[in-house]
């Protein structure tokens, strides 16, 4: 009778306590009263009902995760590989994903970009497009690596995980997991350091291959860099980043500036590593710093700051500017930014560039938290339409935050997004035909603020001189793009 006994009283206390963690993550995810948290709404399609979410309760809770090792396991896939699972996908979640090439490489191998989102196939509306780019150096492996990992757990956590629904509801995640598969092919599992592999079959550096502010580049643009370029002049991306290899830290832009001596190769950036160069800070100091703590600080290592070899430097919080830790000619995130408005920084998310494939959980592990984050971050800040007098949107109107001189501009629907720290800014507004505005508005951390702004023809001499401080309005967008006033409460909403 006594072990009898003691089994029935090990199966209620199992029962109790998954009873005890199941209610705790309900908790987690209840829909809350406070007005401090984050809402958005479900997108088209629902019932307009807001979903209320705390956004620190995620950091609170790590994700259980365990890939379906039929569809994806923690090995290393080439090409072939890769695509098959990205098209098996799709197949399997056809309402989440969807499959697209950007170009090809030079050797021919296609650029895959997926998808995942409630709404795959066609931009929402007044909702950002994102983006990650990993192994832009092909013998940096763990980024691709990563980003299929990110792919089956965002399609396969939106049933049950809110934060994700929520995620993937408001926000299309565009993934590259490979813009250097040529490099990959020729790269070799277990090599922790050295260049093989790093640059594309023709020999360039791919991150040394792009327009730059600073200075004239003269390499000749390669194919999968003409690609990124094309992509991302077709899809107005509000954040972006970019995992690389070699390190254990967030660099931010600029990666140049005017007076630096140029890393032009392996051998010559190792030398810049073991000094520290002069920062050089964007207009948007504070938002770049503040996108690398998030993704920093929610990794399972990175804001330690510890160096990875005796020889490397270490970084306070994880964090660096770009050039402060050695400058270069031709990235890519100082392109996103100047070029497009997309605040994009570099993930180092390994020490080592191509680490035994054993060790790939730990790096999933490590990273999950950061990459989920880190994306929601596109909802932080203002966002809004630019609109006629007759309610239809104006597109290309160049628009600046005054004081910070890189400026953004608005889609063919007319949206635009910044992502902004709490405060008290000032827009200004320009489009062909138009008269230029400045309208006023706030910040607050809980919530982003939805800015709407009418700008006036030229011709009309009533509005030559127009400038009208932006009022908050509960009912400003009832009949706007966004819907019914219902789906927008708990925000911040401006109109000028």
């Amino acid at each position: 009778m006594r072990p009898v006994f003691l089994a029935a009283l090990l199966v209620v206390w199992c029962i109790a306590v998954s009873t005890f963690a199941d209610a705790a993550e309900q908790r987690n995810f209840e829909p809350s009263s406070d007005p401090a948290l984050f809402a958005l709404d479900r997108g088209a399609g629902n019932d307009g009902h807001l979903y209320t979410f705390d956004n620190l309760s995620v950091a609170q809770d790590p994700r259980a995760y365990r890939p379906d090792v039929g569809a994806l396991d923690f090995v290393y896939h080439n090409h072939d590989e890769m695509t098959r699972y990205l098209r098996s996908t799709t197949a399997r979640y056809p309402n989440l994903t969807a499959l697209y090439s950007i170009g090809k490489s030079a050797q021919g191998r296609e650029l895959w970009v997926l998808v995942v989102s409630a709404s795959p196939y066609e931009h929402m509306l007044g909702k950002p497009d994102v983006k990650y780019i990993g192994n832009i150096h092909g013998n940096e492996a763990v980024g691709r690596e990563l980003l299929l990992h990110l792919i089956q757990y965002l399609v396969s956590s939106y049933g049950s995980d809110p934060y994700i629904k929520w995620l993937l509801d408001n926000t299309r995640i565009h993934i590259l997991p490979s813009l250097n598969p040529d490099g990959y092919a020729a790269s070799k599992e277990g090599t922790c350091d050295g260049g093989q592999g790093r640059y594309n079959s023709r020999g360039f550096d791919l991150n040394r291959n792009f327009p730059d502010y600073f200075k004239q580049n003269n390499k000749r643009s390669q194919p999968e860099t003409e690609a990124v370029k094309d992509w991302i002049s077709k899809i107005q991306f509000v954040l972006s980043g970019s995992l690389h290899g070699g390190a254990l830290v967030v660099s931010y832009p600029y990666d140049n500036t005017p007076n630096a001596k140029i890393c032009r190769s392996s051998s010559t950036c190792a030398v810049f590593h073991s000094y520290q160069s002069q920062p050089s800070l964007t207009p948007d100091d504070d938002v770049f710093k503040h996108l690398s703590l998030t993704y920093a600080n929610n990794h399972g290592k990175m804001s330690r700051g510890v160096a990875c070899k005796t020889a490397s430097p270490s970084f306070e919080n994880g964090i660096t500017n770009g050039a402060a830790w050695y400058p270069l000619t031709g990235g890519m995130q100082d392109f996103n930014y100047v070029w497009h408005g997309c605040m994009e920084v570099t993930l180092e998310v390994s020490c080592c560039k191509f680490p035994p494939a054993y060790e790939l959980r730990k790096y999933w592990d490590d990273n999950q938290m950061s990459l989920i984050k880190f994306l929601a971050e596109a909802h932080r800040g203002v966002q809004g339409f630019i609109m006629d007098p007759t309610g239809n949107p104006v597109e290309r109107a160049q628009l600046k935050i005054k004081g910070r001189d890189i400026g953004f501009t608005t889609t063919k629907y007319g949206e635009f997004w910044r992502i902004m720290l709490p405060g008290v800014y000032k827009l200004e507004v320009y489009a062909d035909g138009f008269v230029p505005k400045d309208v006023d508005f706030m910040i607050v951390e809980q919530h982003p603020t939805l800015l709407n702004v009418t700008l006036q023809p030229s011709k009309d001499a009533e509005y030559s001189a127009s400038y009208d401080r932006a009022i908050t309005s509960t009912t400003s967008i009832a009949n706007s793009a966004y819907g019914p006033n219902t789906a927008n409460r708990d925000r911040l909403i401006f109109t000028s």
